[in-house]
Formats: C-alpha cells, sequence, structure tokens
C-alpha cells in the first residue's frame, strides 16, 4: 500500500479592501478546494492555507476614501472574505490574515534571514509619489505604456501584455490608477531583493518542471528568466510589515512591500496552524520533509511571484543561491512543487472590474444560487487553461441539464423507486453481463478521474465523472425497472442495488466538486456519520495591525481527517433504510438569464 502523501494546498491571498467576485474564486478558491478533498479523500495529509491580503496602497486608499483606519478596512473585508468562502464550502484547515503578530514574526524572520545571507541590499532608486497626496504610489498603482512591446496597461511592476517586469520610471506616459495624475520621481532608498543571484538555481529549478507544470505556466516564467533584475521589498508606507534592521525599526512611512509579505504568508499560515493544533512543529512535515509535495493555486497575474520571487526568497533564506548562506532558525525550506495557475474569467463579454461595477460577488451570488452549482459551472466551463467567459444562460443551461435532469434525475428516480418499492437497499440476485460491465466500469473511473486530479485537470474530471453519471442513467432507462415490478420483480431488486450502487459511486467521484449535495446524497443512501468535512469560522486571537494587546479575527478551519469519503467504490449495504429524497438541486426558470443581464446592465449603466 502506497504511503501517504504531506501536500501543502497554498491558496493565493484575496485582498482585503473589497468582497470577492465570481473571476477571484474560479483562479484561487474552487480548484484548490476540489484539489484539497480529493487529496484527503485519497488518504493523503493535507494542508489547505491561506488568508486576507491586508498590507499595502489598496487598503490604504480605500481607508481614505471612508475616513477610517486602515485596521478598520481590514478587519471588515477580512470578515466578509472568510464568511463567502465559508459559504462557498472551500475546506481551509486554517484561513488566517496578514496582519497578526505571528505573521509579522515570520515576514521579519524570513527578511532578515534574506539579509543576513547577502541577498538584501540597500538601494537609492526613483519612486512614485501622488502631487496631490504626497504619498507613495506602489509600482502596480502606476499605469502606462509599456517600452518593449507598447501595450498602453502596463504596470509598474510588469507588462503583461509581453510578461517583462518593468520599473514605474520605464513606463512612456506614466499616471496614476488612483486619480489619473502624472506622477513626480523622486529619489528614496530602499531594500531590495538580488534577484538576478537566483539565475542559475531558479534555472535549474525551473528546467526541473518541464512536462509536469502546466504549459503557460512554465513558458511564462521560463521567458522572464532571463531578465532578472533587483526587487525592491520596501515601499514609503505606513501600513505594512515593519523593517527589522538595526535604524529602521523606527521608520514610520518605511514598511516592508506588500507582496514580499504575502507570499511569506503561506509559511505563517502554516505555523499558525500548528500552534493551533498544539504542536507548534508540525508545520515542518510540510516544508522540510524532503517527500512533501507543495501546489500553489491562483490567477495567472500571480504567476512571476510564485515560480521565481517566491522560489528565490526561500532558496536564498536556505542559504541555496550564488553567494551561498545557512538557514535562519526556521531551517531549510522546501520550494513549490507545482504551481496551478488559472486564466481569466470574463463576464458576459466584459472583463471583470469592481469599479466598473462588473462583478459577481460571491455573496450576491450565494442569496439567489447554490454553492454547488457555482462551483460546478466554475469547473466545467472555468478558466482552467485559457480565457473563458462566464454566462448566465450557460450557468442555466449546466445547472438545469447536467445538475437537475442528469446527476439529479438519477439519484431522485433510483432513490425514490427502491425507497417505494423495498424501503431499503434491495438485495441484488444474479448479476447479468450488462450490470457487471457498468459496475466494472464505474470502479474504474477511479481511476481515471483520480488521474485528472492528481494532474490538476479539474475539466477533465468533471467531464469522465459526468460520463459515469450518463451511463448509470442509460442503464437505468434501459433495465426499466418500473416494468419489472410487474413481470419480474426480483429482477427489479437486482436493477435498483445496481443502480443505487453506481448513484453511491458517482457521489463520491462528484464529492470534491460538490461537497454539500454529496453529503445530502451520502443521507440519502442511509449513510451515517460525517461524509465529506465543511469549512466553519472560528475566532481566533493574536495582535493585529501591530498594535499592542490582542484582538479576536475570524478564520476558517474544519474537521477533514476522519470524514467517510474516500477514493474508492464502497459496496452498498442491502437492507439500509431509504426514505423518499428530496430534490438535490433547483431548476432554473429562463427569465433567470433577462433579469441577471437586466441587473447588469443597470449596475454599468447601460
Amino acid at each position: 500500500m502506497p504511503s501517504k502523501r504531506h501536500i501543502l494546498t497554498a491558496v493565493a491571498w484575496p485582498y482585503a479592501n473589497g468582497p470577492r467576485h465570481i473571476g477571484h474564486v474560479s483562479g484561487f478558491g474552487v480548484p484548490s478546494d476540489v484539489f484539497a478533498r480529493f487529496q484527503r479523500m485519497s488518504g493523503n495529509h493535507v494542508l489547505m492555507v491561506s488568508g486576507t491580503d491586508e498590507h499595502g496602497t489598496p487598503v490604504r486608499v480605500l481607508a481614505d476614501q471612508e475616513g477610517v483606519s486602515p485596521r478598520e478596512v481590514a478587519d471588515r473585508y477580512n470578515r466578509v472574505i472568510a464568511e463567502d468562502l465559508v459559504a462557498l464550502g472551500l475546506s481551509y484547515d486554517l484561513f488566517t490574515r496578514t496582519t497578526t503578530g505571528n505573521h509579522y514574526a515570520v515576514v521579519q524572520e524570513l527578511f532578515t534571514g534574506l539579509y543576513e545571507n547577502d541577498y538584501i541590499f540597500t538601494h537609492t532608486t526613483k519612486g512614485a509619489v501622488s502631487p496631490s497626496t504626497g504619498r507613495t504610489l506602489p509600482d502596480r498603482y502606476v499605469e502606462g505604456t509599456c517600452p518593449i512591446c507598447g501595450y498602453e496597461g502596463a504596470r509598474g511592476d510588469q507588462c503583461d501584455n509581453c510578461g517583462n517586469q518593468l520599473d514605474p520610471t520605464d513606463l512612456i506616459d506614466p499616471r496614476s490608477k488612483i486619480n489619473g495624475e502624472t506622477p513626480e520621481f523622486v529619489d528614496t532608498e530602499h531594500f531590495m531583493l538580488d534577484l538576478p543571484a537566483f539565475a542559475d538555481v531558479l534555472g535549474e529549478y525551473l528546467d526541473s518542471k518541464s512536462g509536469q507544470w502546466r504549459t503557460n505556466v512554465l513558458k511564462f516564467s521560463l521567458n522572464l528568466l532571463n531578465d532578472l533584475q533587483p526587487r525592491a521589498i520596501t515601499r514609503d508606507i505606513d501600513w505594512g510589515v515593519p523593517i527589522p534592521l538595526e535604524g529602521w525599526r523606527g521608520e514610520a512611512n518605511k514598511r516592508i512591500y506588500v507582496w514580499f509579505d504575502a507570499v511569506v504568508g503561506y509559511l505563517s499560515a502554516s505555523v499558525e496552524w500548528a500552534k493551533r493544533t498544539g504542536d507548534p512543529d508540525a508545520w515542518r512535515a510540510w516544508w522540510q520533509n524532503g517527500e512533501a509535495e507543495s501546489f500553489y493555486f491562483m490567477g495567472k497575474d500571480n504567476i512571476v511571484f510564485h515560480t521565481e520571487i517566491w522560489p528565490a526568497m526561500l532558496l536564498g533564506y536556505s542559504g541555496q543561491g550564488a553567494r551561498g548562506g545557512s538557514p535562519g532558525w526556521l531551517g531549510q525550506l522546501d520550494v513549490p512543487s507545482e504551481v496551478v495557475s488559472s486564466e481569466f474569467l470574463t463576464m458576459e463579454g466584459r472583463k471583470f472590474s469592481s469599479s466598473r461595477r462588473v462583478a459577481i460577488y460571491v455573496n450576491d451570488f450565494l442569496r439567489r444560487y447554490s454553492a454547488d452549482a457555482l462551483r460546478y459551472y466554475l469547473v466545467a466551463a472555468g478558466p482552467e487553461t485559457q480565457d473563458t467567459d462566464f454566462t448566465w444562460a450557460e450557468f442555466v443551461r449546466r445547472n438545469n441539464d447536467e445538475l437537475v435532469a442528469t446527476w439529479g434525475n438519477l439519484v431522485n428516480r433510483s432513490i425514490s423507486m427502491a425507497a417505494k418499492n423495498f424501503g431499503a437497499i434491495p438485495e441484488p440476485g444474479e448479476l447479468t453481463d450488462d450490470d457487471r460491465r457498468v459496475l466494472d466500469a464505474s470502479v474504474a473511473a477511479f481511476d481515471t478521474v483520480g488521474d485528472h486530479l492528481n494532474r490538476s485537470r479539474f475539466k477533465a474530471a468533471l467531464q469522465e465523472a459526468m460520463r459515469t453519471v450518463s451511463e448509470a442513467n442509460k442503464y437505468f432507462s434501459e433495465q426499466q425497472p418500473w416494468v419489472l415490478r410487474k413481470t419480474d420483480p426480483e429482477r427489479m431488486g437486482t436493477v435498483l442495488h445496481v443502480a443505487l450502487q453506481l448513484v453511491s459511486d458517482a457521489n463520491t467521484l462528484l464529492t470534491p466538486f460538490l461537497p454539500d449535495a454529496s453529503n445530502r446524497v451520502h443521507a440519502m443512501l442511509g449513510g451515517t456519520g460525517v461524509w465529506t468535512g465543511m469549512p466553519r469560522l472560528e475566532e481566533a486571537t493574536d495582535s493585529i495591525g501591530g498594535e499592542e494587546g490582542t484582538s479576536t479575527y475570524p478564520v476558517i478551519t474544519g474537521d477533514y481527517a476522519d470524514n467517510e469519503a474516500r477514493w474508492e467504490s464502497v459496496p452498498i449495504r442491502s437492507g439500509t433504510p431509504l426514505s423518499r429524497p428530496d430534490p438535490l438541486f433547483t431548476k432554473l426558470d429562463p427569465s433567470v438569464v433577462d433579469e441577471e443581464l437586466a441587473r447588469l446592465a443597470e449596475a454599468v449603466g447601460e
């Protein structure tokens, strides 16, 4: 029997400057949860972590607009986002935040380790400043024309069109993303991460991933490798993690840059999770194991941070760059095994934009439709390997044709007929060749679907799982148990037993995608205990935002280890009592499409 794997599921950190829309969760949320649930069902040791990204200009700008502190904004949206992700069923072992005292300590340790290993140096550079406010503009808040490819929407840190790293001073006709004004560029001293010192080791690292990573991720990363430049890791701002060096700790307007502290969150969240379990060193099994694997989930705009910058930080702290060095007290740290990046989701032909009110927020969506229906759509028609467009017509079609008429119909008619005629799972008689064929195919699907899920091919996995549902429906229709009720009741019982076994198998196959529905199907089949665990909110305590004293804050956690769900076909038990099931999914009226399109048009002022 293969040994259990330690698998870190590291999920991108959503900004705490507003609620998240479905475009966000299509990239970082649903794919990571499908993967984590499957790995737990396979018997592996999974640690799924993330949290809200709360520092930097986006939170500061919103706070200024509202006349409140950045801490108030971060507190508000940390809770809003956590509640949304729980409602979506995302099974985090820990979803926390980047303003905790624990996070500050881990970030400062990584910074100090890199500095002591000579991978961080000071440099005077030109910083963009808003003429009207006097505040520094982070690179991503300066836009202009790319000097390399001519793309007019390039940002001050990189051009999404050609993928090259940039500085704000490189841009042609730079402008502030906040108010459109032309920034001033002034001298400022910052700490820089010496990325060129990792060119060789990063090249070896990326070359080793050939054939393993998604093509878009590896190609993009390799294209950037030849032009690595030192990157600023501090900014002139008062909201962020303080610099942990003599002469800099007291600087009121100099902080560690948000991109540096956010990627450290994967590690700090693992450390916080371990402390909450009562075993402070438990995190090391996922970060220093050698055999452990780590999978990072995000949208394509975050690729460079996870395939080059974060690995460079981990390697530098571990003393594995061009200048060598030795690890700090955290010890040698593992680099990502795989970076699972999704493309972008658009909405009815428009780019998602909260500022332009082109968005479907998770909490708004879930007030009207089920979480599983959204999860299903985002896997079946989502942006796994190419940009895709969310349309209400396609959402309604998939809900009605696939969830209601295909899967829901199989569950309802097989359990209803067995409950009505036998009151329990019937005893099977002698199996026919047709019975064995469909049962064998159902068992074989676990290998096929599982292989896709292990490779993060979620769309293909769902298609294969739904194919087995279609085959089960075909078997049910061809065997006509409603006719056998009068002509051959014993054969009817055998057919219904086979059909219920197919329902049980399909429910297992669909569990990573549809966790809420799978729990209900488990109960409909007479199952007891928790089939697959669902997340919950708990209150944690730590210092927040560098302030003195402790505060409570919400975290997502859950009990997932001792669930009933296992990635295998488990024989159903004859005689298990059954009752008539409730509908598994709700059929949507076609008028929903027009209603939602009218709501969108009103929001954008059309």
